[in-house]
């Protein structure tokens, strides 16, 4: 009897093993399972949010190289030695939204232009003009300058007078009489060094002042090439 229930209690001891056994690949694949779905889920939530910032360089990106008028005229202005002059001067005209290099170009002129124009007709109010050779010699340099300077804008316009256009000739022209502005003026300013007066000191400070302008048109219509192919534009 003791040898039948001696059985009887092992059978039971080998089938719990047994039961377990069975239980634990079923627990095991129900967590896996449970595991990979939170992490799908988790997944899905995440990945829009993690895109998002990629989409707006990408934005970004695209709108670095726009006609964006502001935009066009800082990433223009950057390749001059004076970009800050430069962004305020041009910032003031009413560009239009589409602003390539090539406009650009014309308003630095406008604006060299402008200021020399301006500096030339004080220089001629002058009291004391006949009186000193060096302003005298001023006013000559800064109208040859302005000549130079408006040969540069009418070289960029075709036969009707309103669309811009250059070709690599053109701009090796324009190169040529902008330096030539630039020698003017720098002649001038030596003369002024020389005269030594107080009305010297401040011709000299507009001269530095016309000075920056060209020298950033000077500065623009050398980079012109790169300018267009960053703006995805070609020499015509």
């Amino acid at each position: 009897m003791d040898s039948v229930n001696f059985f009887k209690g092992y059978d039971k001891v080998n089938q719990n093993p047994n039961q377990r056994l069975t239980q634990r690949p079923l627990s095991t694949a129900i967590t896996v399972a449970a595991i990979f779905l939170f992490t799908l889920v988790i997944g899905l939530t995440l990945a829009p949010l993690m895109l998002e910032p990629i989409k707006e360089q990408t934005d970004t990106d695209s709108s670095s190289v726009s006609f964006d008028s502001v935009g066009s005229i800082r990433t223009i202005c950057n390749v001059t030695w004076y970009p800050e002059s430069c962004f305020r001067a041009l910032s003031s005209f009413n560009a239009s939204a589409k602003t390539g290099p090539e406009a650009i170009l014309n308003l630095s002129l406008q604006v060299a232009i402008t200021q020399i124009s301006n500096l030339s007709s004080s220089l001629k109010s002058l009291n004391d003009l006949h009186s000193q050779p060096a302003l005298k010699d001023c006013v000559t340099l800064l109208d040859n300058a302005l000549s130079q300077l408006n040969d540069s804008v009418s070289a960029m316009k075709v036969a009707s007078g309103k669309e811009l256009v250059l070709t690599k000739e053109k701009i090796s022209d324009i190169q040529t009489w902008i330096s030539a502005a630039m020698t003017d003026q720098e002649t001038c300013n030596d003369g002024l060094e020389e005269m030594g007066s107080m009305v010297s000191d401040k011709v000299k400070s507009e001269v530095q002042s016309c000075k920056e302008s060209t020298s950033n048109s000077l500065a623009i219509v050398a980079n012109m090439q790169n300018l267009l192919q960053k703006f995805g534009l070609t020499m015509h």
